[in-house]
């Protein structure tokens, strides 16, 4: 029935300044993005070309207004990574806000923040 996790919206303030966070900081690309009327763009951001699940920058008063029953501040989200300390030092190096690295039984993770105070959580794969 279903086969793939297609898109992630993550509610943003300014949809330039989150892009600009995840390419530059976080070094994803721009997978899609095109003008959707006046005042909105959709963008899909993603590590690489071949990431089959995207992340879509979606302007927060943008969805306020057109529903405003949906939750917008907090999104749930784990990343994964095959060298855990290579990406704390780039993330720190980028200015980007880290949490403390954690060792689990099951791997190492950290917490980070995004330009909207989101929290994520980047655990190592093995």
């Amino acid at each position: 029935m279903i086969n793939n996790i297609s898109k992630i919206t993550i509610y943003v303030q300014d949809q330039e300044q989150a892009k600009n966070f995840w390419v530059n900081k976080l070094k994803f690309i721009v997978k899609f993005e095109q003008q959707m009327g006046p005042n909105m763009k959709w963008i899909e951001v993603a590590p690489n070309e071949t990431s089959q699940t995207t992340f879509v920058l979606y302007d927060k008063n943008m969805m306020k207004t057109q529903n405003p029953k949906v939750n917008i501040e907090h999104p749930s989200i784990i990343l994964s990574t095959t060298n855990i300390e290579e990406a704390y030092t780039e993330m720190k190096n980028n200015s980007v806000t880290v949490g403390e690295m954690m060792t689990m039984p099951y791997g190492k993770m950290f917490s980070f923040k995004d330009c909207d105070n989101n929290d994520y959580l980047l655990r190592e794969d093995k």
